[in-house]
């Protein structure tokens, strides 16, 4: 029986949707016809024959920004503000099917991948998305579980003995949903928790 592990991202993100205006496009009525037969006017086009020039008093000094940030202004450890991300590391819901990682219980939303051919903590074997309106961690946690059971499964059952121990289901938690982040990550894994069991080749 394999363990199951299932991992919350904590995610934080910002979604932008670019509107025009206010969100709605705008629609004119088409005009009436004033009953009149006939040709109808043509528009004209009026091209400029000089375009408009500068004033000549348009001062043509550019704004410097002083050379040091007064002290106080800016925290001194500004940088432990911000996760700092090795290069091969990636929010899970970046990862794809047939990605190597390992994963860190300190960072439970965050993938370290790695080549299949080296050892490493588990496979991806499936990304689904979530549809639906999840307002709670719980509700979220069911829904991916769900995406991910029969793939994992199977896919388990295809291995050589020995080989995968559990299953590692990434999904975002409930804030992370509201603002778009919406896959799960399916994988198999070599250990669950702290053991020192690797996946040392692709699954098959």
């Amino acid at each position: 029986m394999l363990a199951v592990i299932v991992v919350v991202g904590a995610i934080v993100a910002v979604a932008v949707v670019a509107t025009g205006g206010n969100g709605k496009q705008d629609k004119k009525s088409p005009t009436e016809s004033s009953g009149v037969t006939g040709s109808s006017p043509s528009p004209s086009l009026v091209i400029p024959s000089e375009l408009p020039s500068f004033p000549s008093g348009v001062p043509s000094v550019t704004p410097t920004l002083p050379s040091e940030v007064p002290s106080g202004l800016v925290p001194s450890d500004l940088q432990s503000l911000f996760p700092t991300l090795a290069n091969d590391e990636v929010p899970y819901y970046m990862l794809k099917k047939g990605d190597c990682f390992d994963t860190s219980n300190g960072l439970p939303g965050q993938a370290v991948k790695r080549s299949c051919t080296r050892p490493h903590d588990a496979e991806v074997v499936k990304v689904a998305e979530l549809n639906g309106s999840y307002t709670t961690d719980a509700a979220l946690k069911k829904a991916a579980s769900a995406l991910c059971e029969s793939t994992l499964e199977r896919k388990a059952t295809s291995q050589p003995a020995g080989t995968v121990r559990g299953t590692l289901v990434q999904y975002p938690d409930s804030s992370g949903y509201k603002t778009g982040i919406d896959n799960v990550a399916c994988s198999l894994a070599a250990d669950v928790g702290e053991g020192t069991h690797k996946l040392t080749k692709p699954l098959k």
